[in-house]
């Protein structure tokens, strides 16, 4: 299935059902008096969040959509059936916003959450409303109003507890299909993921983490530079940032720039980034050679604080120690809605 993560669709909601004109007509019954019922109101257009969906991919095909009007009002004091409402399911974890004034309209990020995007018109008055003393027979009743209509943005963040980050061909994609079930486009040459992958990480029995691997982030991806804005859209829900440097002797560049170089990106895209935590590891330990770009890396995470592993997706090495202290991370994380301090965490686990 192709991963789509950004649509633009056209709703609209149904228009209120007509009242109706009508008098009472029945034998014995002279001047029975006027007996139009009201219209319908039209049906509203809702968004609702669903997990048996994962991707934006059915707007990519059908952009339109329009909910039902009102059935119009009837004699002998008959109202008009209201519209059926639209509801339009989309993936949770989708940002609903309105595509002229570029405003969120709602957050759907859980199960079963929804928001009504466009109000049906309600149903016009029938003429049975209008009769007064002075006006027995009124011959006019109200048309129905028309319903809201507005041009949607829909955008998917993928909901993840940990965030796999890094340059293009860091071994993330491998990183998460040797710890999940996931299996992501794998090769030796850059940009191979163009879109975000899921996996489920399960450490041990009744413990286990969602881990989402962005395609890597480049230089000027806060600006739009490759598909940098909708890599960092998928960052913002991940609860921590788990930052692959690759250390192996075939990339010439400094790994302390190459960690900067992302970090610098996030900040400036978002402030809420540079503020989630934030864990460092070395991969492609089995390639690293004699050394000297893992002891650079280490030595300046060390000097700014930050838990580093070093791990081989290939060999193995690392990788259950590297895990359960994301648990430790995760369950900071959530422990009273704020972040524990470091020193509170298992330290025996760092480099």
């Amino acid at each position: 299935m192709k991963f789509v993560d950004y649509a633009k669709i056209h709703v609209r909601a149904g228009d209120g059902g007509r009242g109706c004109v009508s008098f009472r007509r029945e034998k014995y019954v002279p001047r029975g008096g006027p007996n139009g019922g009201d219209g319908g109101r039209g049906g509203n257009v809702i968004v609702r969040a669903t997990n048996e969906l994962h991707t934006l991919l059915d707007f990519r095909y059908k952009r339109e959509y329009r909910a039902k009007r009102g059935a119009h009002g009837m004699g002998s004091n008959k109202n008009g059936k209201d519209g059926e409402d639209l509801i339009i399911p989309v993936p949770v974890g989708t940002v609903v916003k309105d595509a002229i004034a570029n405003e969120v309209i709602a957050d759907l990020d859980r199960e079963g959450a929804e928001c009504i995007v466009a109000l049906g018109g309600k149903g016009g008055l029938g003429n049975a409303h209008f009769a007064t003393a002075t006006r027995q027979a009124p011959r006019f009743a109200q048309p129905g109003e028309p319903g809201e209509e507005r041009f949607l943005i829909l955008e998917l963040k993928l909901l993840a507890d940990v965030g796999l980050i890094g340059l293009p061909n860091a071994g993330k994609s491998t990183l998460i299909s040797r710890v999940s079930a996931s299996r992501p486009k794998i090769a030796d040459y850059p940009f191979t993921t163009l879109s975000p992958n899921l996996g489920v990480v399960k450490v041990e029995e009744y413990k286990s983490f969602v881990m989402a691997d962005i395609p890597g982030i480049i230089e000027g991806a806060h600006k739009g530079a490759g598909l940098g804005l909708q890599f960092l859209r998928h960052v913002e829900r991940a609860r921590v940032l788990l930052h692959l440097v690759d250390i192996s002797e075939m990339v010439q560049t400094d790994p302390v720039e190459d960690l900067e170089k992302v970090n610098n990106e996030m900040v400036l895209y978002s402030k809420e980034l540079s503020e989630k935590p934030l864990v460092v590891a070395g991969s492609k330990a089995d390639m690293a050679g004699s050394g000297d770009r893992l002891r650079r890396l280490a030595d300046y995470c060390h000097s700014k604080g930050l838990d580093f592993f070093v791990i081989s997706s290939v060999t193995g090495l690392g990788i259950r120690e590297l895990l359960s202290h994301l648990c430790l991370r995760l369950k900071a994380v959530m422990v009273s809605g704020f972040i524990l301090p470091i020193a509170l965490l298992n330290a025996s686990h760092r480099l």
